[in-house]
């Protein structure tokens, strides 16, 4: 099988019904057999935020995590996930941000060439305008880089790959909580102070077999409070556990006693994630304005006079939104959403 046939299947696996952790993993080791990729960072992420929300992740990079999120969130440096996640062009390698001049990133000199590494492409996932998730290729430290037909390949794959990751959210249905917020301190160096009970139900609940102190999603709102140090707080990471529950996760500077940081973690309910849920399923912009006026009780007249749209345009918007969630009506609509279920697709 040539390689344009191994895209192919790879690209027919987005749309397998994979989970985002077993899309993670075949991705990467079907990327592994299209080129060389000496080690490979691939996150899920909020897509209001960029803010990693779970990850699959290769040695040497796992042993050097905190250093990444500290330039993602604490350094300028080029091709950073949430810039390429509002570019044109979502794909792009180290060598070709900085024409060749590796060292004058600081993710190159300070984190991987230290590791023995090299060039590094970067893509993000979006589809629908929104950002599902990132990867990040390694190869190992070398005069030749990643080349332009491989830059091609990954943009061919990405928008399916976000298209995977997405739907991957959608599948199941919404479990209630029966524990309820919990709080983790952390140190300035982000170690862990002192943790409730909830807290640690909820970290074993979003990564059972973790190796870290602490998941990619508590350590990446963290670190990303440092960066905004002028906001009382970091927005808010939405996430999704293994037994199909929401988390909210949000970071706060502790006064006193030294640099300290509040990570709370708390259960949400379909109904409050509002238009996230909306994006999950994949309505336009436009089509979410609709809808949400739809759940507010809106009449279709009503919507058409503040959107100023015409009739049909509304009733247009509200066909697709039934269509994608896979609903007939404007009931089974909000059910499925209170739920957090509705027809994979």
């Amino acid at each position: 099988m040539g390689a344009a046939d191994r895209l192919d299947v790879l690209i027919q696996r987005c749309y397998a019904g994979l989970d985002a952790d077993e899309l993670r993993s075949e991705t990467l080791r079907r990327l592994k057999g299209l080129m060389t990729i000496d080690a490979a960072f691939f996150a899920t992420v909020d897509p209001a935020t960029v803010l990693f929300t779970a990850v699959s992740v290769d040695e040497p990079l796992g042993a050097v995590t905190e250093q990444f999120l500290a330039n993602e969130f604490g350094q300028a440096d080029v091709n950073k996930f949430a810039t390429l996640a509002a570019a044109r062009d979502p794909v792009s390698s180290l060598g070709h941000a900085t024409k060749g001049d590796w060292a004058s990133s600081a993710r190159y000199a300070e984190v991987m060439r230290p590791l023995g590494l090299g060039d590094e492409l970067r893509a993000a996932l979006v589809s629908n305008g929104r950002c599902w998730g990132v990867i990040c290729l390694h190869r190992e430290d070398a005069d030749a880089g990643f080349s332009e037909q491989e830059l091609q390949l990954i943009r061919r794959l990405t928008p399916h790959l976000a298209e995977g990751l997405r739907r991957g959210l959608r599948m199941g249905s919404m479990e209630t909580a029966d524990v309820g917020p919990g709080v983790v301190v952390l140190d300035a160096d982000l170690r862990v102070e002192s943790i409730s009970a909830e807290a640690e139900h909820w970290l074993a609940e979003l990564e059972p077999d973790r190796r870290s102190e602490l998941p990619v999603a508590v350590r990446a709102v963290a670190a990303q409070l440092m960066r905004v140090q002028e906001l009382p707080a970091a927005p808010a990471v939405k996430v999704r556990t293994n037994a199909g529950r929401w988390l909210a996760l949000h970071a706060s500077t502790l006064r006193g006693g030294g640099e300290r940081t509040a990570v709370v973690i708390e259960p949400v309910t379909p109904a409050q994630l509002g238009s996230f849920l909306l994006d999950v399923h994949g309505l336009t912009p436009a089509q979410q304005r609709v809808t949400e006026l739809l759940l507010q009780g809106f009449s279709t007249r009503q919507i058409v006079e503040r959107l100023c749209l015409s009739p049909y345009t509304v009733q247009e918007h509200v066909r697709a939104a039934y269509d994608k969630v896979g609903v007939g009506s404007r009931r089974e609509l909000v059910t499925a959403l209170l739920r957090g279920s509705a027809s994979p697709g």
